[in-house]
């Protein structure tokens, strides 16, 4: 990301003690804020944790596979049932009118700017 956007992955070196996989998330800054879309297959409504803190977002969330009734799956290319992502805000944003949306395993989540952020038009008088 440039150094141009309000939000940046955090990473940490530490080892988690519960292994989880990083969505893909794609970022796209306007003028009035972000707008974050993040592929969570598997992950249902109820499974979906958000967490917004002044200048952290958290994206959790716990993959349902349903298999049908006497079967169980011999391989799966996927052995963590869990997704994972850590994002550093910009102070610029505002936590406050966030909105999320959650549609065939794409989160769509939208931080706008902060009204002090926001660009503005200065009306110019003729005298």
């Amino acid at each position: 990301m440039n150094q141009n956007t309000n939000v940046t992955e955090k990473r940490s070196n530490a080892v988690s003690s519960e292994a989880a996989l990083l969505p893909l998330v794609d970022v796209i800054e306007d003028a009035g804020g972000i707008t974050l879309f993040a592929d969570l297959p598997g992950v249902s409504k109820d499974k979906l944790k958000l967490q917004l803190e002044t200048d952290s977002l958290t994206i959790e969330g716990d993959v349902e596979l349903n298999l049908p009734q006497d079967m169980e799956s011999s391989y799966a290319e996927v052995k963590v049932p869990r997704y994972r992502r850590i994002f550093t805000l910009s102070k610029d944003l505002d936590g406050e009118k966030t909105s999320a949306e959650l549609s065939n395993g794409v989160l769509k989540l939208r931080i706008p700017k902060a009204a002090h952020a926001q660009p503005r038009k200065i009306q110019i008088n003729v005298t």
